[in-house]
């Protein structure tokens, strides 16, 4: 900024220094100077003065410390100018209006330079005798009776002669209907004469007979008046047969396409490269021929003993794996419950896990539906419908595993779902005394209970999934089998009761633990736990992470308090 007004003062200096004079003796005196009308003189003896325009016009200052005077004046320059531009359009469509109306002048004038006489553009000499002449003419004839007789005689010849000319085009147009309905029926009169000359083949007796059968069904008399209105009655009754006729066709193309992709849904790899159309119909036609040449009704008895004997069996099996898996995990849940005996949840009471059958509508529906694939199995039946009965049972079972049509995903997650065991369970816990067993409350969730009774519940939970996990149970403590659990963090929040209580727990179930804590629970975990990794940072620059023992963390503990108090 500083360089810039250096340059800037210089720049005035060396242009423009000039000596302001207010008399022509100092203005004589100065060897640069400039006076109050304008008057310049330059280095040398010559005198300028610019005369074009006023020297107090401010809108030709330089701009000095402020603006706002030139401002002012070229605004009100410019107000001038926009008020001199709209006179000057008022006084260029004054013109313009002055100049359009010459022009019309000129033109009239012009016309009038073709006039060679005045009787051309007389025209009131013609219109007063016109005038006169009617006016004679309805004099005579008012005062002449015979003029007047004659009149009425033309006028009304007038009004027969153009009555009898419609009268007369009337029936030229009526002749000319008869004369085309004339040739027409001598065409038809021909063509039936063409065809009656003809010999008479089988075909045209059957249709002629047609012909006849459909006259007596419509009650009708054919004779040459009524033969087109018969013709039309029998050309609508033989299209609304028609359209009847397509109609249903249609309904069983519809039936048998259907039935069509209904055979490729349930045997599709038999019909892998069969398609749903009436084209295909051949291919279908092939495979029913193909199917009663290789007499597969002989083969029943033998479908009948693979049916009870063999798919059955293997469908019980099924069933008996999935109830061995939900005996397993009520076996393992009574296991839990043993070592949850063992821990106060609360003074004099403990936690007890109850397994109970779920109410969701696909599991039940699934657990039905196969108990119905093997109720009555044991005994043999020779009863066609029962045997049919139990076989589409077992095909739609079998056709959701696989996944149907159009519903592959769906199935999917279904049978994820419903043959996983532990989602035919509903947990809940019940809260016992020690001392009978009794109920004292029974959760099967957590809301409305204290933050307490949440930790201490989330516990149980996390506790009991973990062993049921690993497989876990009553004396089982001293396995020597991986059972490794990471909890971050897990007793920060929570009272120290209910961390105590969490810790008992996982100690009792067997659990092999790495917690990661504050420093402020370190008193509730000491007594759990045989090795302490130590982290500390004593230079704010590194971390360092320290393996120590229990007793040695105590012992570096107390050198450290004691160290504090010194």
């Amino acid at each position: 900024t500083g360089r810039y007004r250096g340059w800037v003062a210089t720049q005035l200096a060396q242009r423009f220094d000039f000596a302001c004079c207010t008399t022509p003796e100092q203005f004589q005196r100065e060897r640069r100077a400039l006076t109050k009308r304008g008057q310049i003189k330059g280095g040398n003896e010559r005198h300028e003065k610019d005369d074009r325009h006023r020297i107090d016009d401010r809108s030709r200052y330089v701009l000095g410390w402020s603006n706002a005077s030139k401002l002012a004046a070229l605004e009100h320059e410019r107000t001038q100018l926009e008020e001199d531009l709209v006179k000057q359009a008022g006084v260029i469509a004054d013109r313009k209006e002055a100049r359009k109306q010459v022009s019309g002048q000129i033109s009239q004038l012009a016309k009038l330079t073709m006039v060679r006489d005045f009787a051309d553009i007389d025209w009131h000499s013609p219109a007063r005798q016109i005038t006169t002449l009617t006016e004679e003419r309805d004099r005579l004839l008012a005062t002449s009776d015979v003029l007047t007789q004659l009149r009425q005689e033309l006028n009304s010849l007038s009004e027969q002669t153009k009555s009898a000319e419609q009268q007369v085009e009337a029936e030229g147009k009526a002749l000319a209907i008869i004369e085309v309905r004339r040739n027409d029926l001598a065409d038809r009169r021909d063509d039936a004469e063409t065809t009656l000359a003809q010999p008479e083949s089988s075909r045209h007796l059957a249709a002629r007979a047609d012909v006849n059968r459909l006259i007596a069904e419509s009650g009708a008399s054919l004779t040459l008046r009524t033969l087109a209105g018969t013709e039309k009655a029998l050309r609508s009754q033989l299209q609304d047969r028609i359209d009847a006729s397509d109609k249903r066709i249609r309904s069983l193309r519809e039936a048998i396409v259907g039935a069509m992709a209904d055979f490729r849904r349930d045997y599709p790899a038999e019909t892998a490269d069969f398609d749903a159309t009436i084209d295909a119909a051949p291919e279908y036609r092939r495979m029913l021929d193909r199917l009663v040449a290789d007499d597969l009704p002989r083969h029943e008895a033998h479908f009948r003993r693979l049916l009870n004997e063999e798919t059955i069996r293997e469908i019980a099996n099924f069933q008996s794996q999935l109830n061995k898996q939900t005996d397993d995990i009520r076996d393992r849940i009574d296991d839990i419950n043993t070592s949850l005996v063992q821990i106060d949840f609360n003074p004099g009471r403990y936690i007890s896990l109850e397994p109970t059958d779920t109410d969701d509508p696909e599991v039940r529906d699934f657990r039905r539906d196969l108990r119905a694939c093997t109720e009555g199995t044991l005994t043999a039946t020779d009863d066609p419908d029962a045997i049919e009965a139990k076989f589409l049972q077992i095909r739609g079972l079998i056709e959701r595993f696989r996944g149907r049509h159009g519903s592959t995903e769906l199935d999917r997650r279904w049978t994820a779902k419903v043959t996983n065991v532990r989602n035919w369970f509903v947990f809940a816990a019940s809260e016992r005394y020690h001392e009978d067993g009794t109920e004292h409350e029974h959760y099967s969730d957590s809301s409305g209970k204290s933050g307490g009774q949440k930790e201490k519940l989330a516990y149980t939970v996390l506790a009991a999934s973990l062993a049921f996990q690993f497989g876990l149970g009553h004396g089982d403590a001293s396995s020597r089998s991986f059972r490794f659990v990471v909890i971050d963090e897990a007793f920060g929040r929570g009272s120290d009761e209910s961390a105590r209580f969490g810790l008992e727990l996982f100690a009792k179930l067997g659990l092999q633990l790495l917690v990661v804590t504050p420093m402020q629970k370190i008193h509730v975990i000491e007594p759990f736990v045989r090795n302490v990794g130590f982290v500390e940072n004593p230079t704010d620059m590194d971390s360092r992470l320290r393996n120590l023992t229990i007793e040695e963390y105590h012992a570096e503990k107390q050198a450290y308090l004691t160290h504090q108090h010194r």
